[in-house]
């Protein structure tokens, strides 16, 4: 059993907590030297919980009922007593009075300590201030807390423990309990929204014999029984479009991806997204589908599209606008890369021109588009917006624009600087794709160890025939950063990766 608290770094605050560890310890011992041992109970049947009491006291005041959580604070003497009781929905007042209950069952009680799960048994009702309330005629010790909460220590407040106690975070702070509130909720009401425009929800493999689908660097892994490396997936992508192959026309996953990347506040090695594929559509309807779930999950969830994210307010009503790539490099630094398009060595005097680093980047005219957005333009996007038109060299699974060979048909959504989608109308041409792979394999012999592999199993999907497609893929995580209004990702993920303590 861990003794160790790192929350706690003063010498007196360790001294203390280890006095309250054993005392806590000894109440255990006790109990069960009377044979009321609160670990060997299996069950108790709970009827109501602290906020369904709240928003029907009028309907249930007077009523029997049976609630159980943790006590998160005690007070009052003597014959009458005052809990806080904590539930998944919320807290509420416990009344226990000495007169009311089994003499050996309140004297048990009183001995309770702050953290212990209690089932109680009592009815509603409201005290003489007007606290709504359960007055209770039985409590049941159901599980003891062996380790006090950080409240004795002035709160889990340090950022780090709370992501590395996120048990703990959860009990006391707040905040910390809805955000995943709300990502739960945003997770459901995209099923919802894909599941009513005829989605099939599907699940591809996250171990692959090779990494495609992005440029990204993998994690490598080996199988043992068939003695060969393999590689945890970075997109969901490739198999998602082999089932547009086979003819189930909209699929979508929500996926755990895994990156041998670095971490920073809007990164972490593994993340979840949510890919999507649609037969006979292009990158408009990507951009559609995209609009309405960032925007109707913003209205359904917090019941406005006004949301304030990264110190910025932000405005998702519908109507995004939608700008080439070459018109926002052009509206932002001055910079006109149509007027030069495809001469690669103006293009890249042009991008050193406003201030581009250029260096160990490819000198083609479409690498010096992306890069002079990328560094210059891509923060200025506070509002929502979609840029378009991205250069064939950043995008080898994307689709040529028909009007213009040097662009796909890609798009990008952007809030507060920040990417929130990436999409395609996808390249379904197998003898263009097998080209695009071979350049990115050559970049990976080269020591690009984030290029695409070659992929001959894609390439011979793509030979059977796939539709015309457009594919959408954006990170859980970070939409769930813009609902909650949280500047880190570990806010919004559970159980982040951690550097393991010394």
């Amino acid at each position: 059993m861990a003794d160790q608290n790192t929350n706690v770094t003063n010498p007196n605050e360790q001294q203390e907590l280890g006095e309250l560890l054993q005392i806590r310890r000894d109440k255990l011992k006790a109990l069960q030297d009377e044979g009321r041992d609160p670990f060997q109970i299996t069950k108790f049947d709970v009827t109501h919980h602290a906020q369904d009491i709240k928003d029907n006291f009028d309907a249930l005041e007077g009523t029997p009922v049976r609630v159980a959580g943790r006590l998160m604070s005690k007070r009052g003497m003597g014959k009458v007593s005052f809990c806080d009781m904590q539930d998944k929905s919320g807290r509420i007042q416990l009344y226990a009075r000495k007169d009311e209950m089994d003499e050996d069952n309140y004297n048990r009680f009183k001995k309770y300590d702050i953290g212990d799960i209690v089932g109680v048994v009592g009815e509603v009702f409201r005290t003489q201030r007007g606290e709504m309330s359960v007055r209770a005629h039985e409590i049941i010790l159901l599980s003891k807390s062996l380790r006090p909460l950080p409240e004795k220590f002035h709160g889990l407040t340090d950022k780090e423990m709370r992501y590395r106690q996120r048990y703990v975070d959860l009990i006391v702070n707040p905040e910390s309990k809805r955000n995943f509130e709300i990502r739960s909720k945003f997770v459901a009401y995209l099923r919802r929204y894909l599941d009513s425009l005829g989605f099939m929800e599907v699940e591809t493999p996250v171990l692959s014999p090779i990494a495609g689908g992005a440029n990204a660097r993998p994690f490598i892994t080996h199988h043992n029984t068939l003695d060969i490396d393999m590689y945890m997936r970075i997109a969901t992508e490739l198999h998602l479009k082999r089932l547009i192959v086979g003819g189930l026309e909209r699929v979508y996953e929500v996926g755990r991806i895994f990156r041998n990347e670095g971490m920073d506040t809007k990164h972490n090695p593994e993340f979840t997204t949510c890919e999507l594929y649609q037969a006979y559509t292009n990158l408009d309807g990507m951009m559609d589908i995209l609009e309405a779930i960032l925007s109707g999950a913003a209205k359904e969830i917090l019941g406005t599209y006004q949301v304030k994210w990264l110190g910025n307010d932000i405005d998702l009503t519908p109507g995004w606008p939608r700008v080439t790539m070459a018109d926002a490099v052009k509206n932002v630094t001055g910079a006109d890369f149509m007027a030069i398009e495809g001469d690669a060595d103006a293009a890249v005097e042009l991008a050193k021109s406003v201030g581009v680093d250029m260096e160990g980047v490819s000198h083609t005219w479409g690498n010096a588009l992306y890069e002079t957005f990328d560094q210059k333009v891509e923060e200025t996007l506070v509002q929502p917006t979609f840029i378009t038109m991205y250069p064939v060299e950043v995008s080898p699974l994307a689709k040529r624009s028909p009007a213009d060979p040097h662009l796909t048909e890609r798009y990008e959504a952007f809030i507060c600087g920040c990417e929130m989608g990436n999409a395609f109308s996808e390249l379904n041409d197998p003898i263009d794709q097998y080209e695009r792979f071979k350049a990115q394999a050559e970049k990976r012999a080269q020591g690009d160890e984030e290029a695409d592999m070659m992929d001959d199993d894609f390439v011979m999907a793509l030979e059977y025939g796939m539709p015309p497609t457009g594919g959408l893929g954006f990170g859980i995580d970070r939409c769930a950063m813009m609902l909650c209004g949280t500047d880190s990702i570990r806010d919004v993920i559970l159980f982040p990766t951690m550097k393991p303590l010394d």
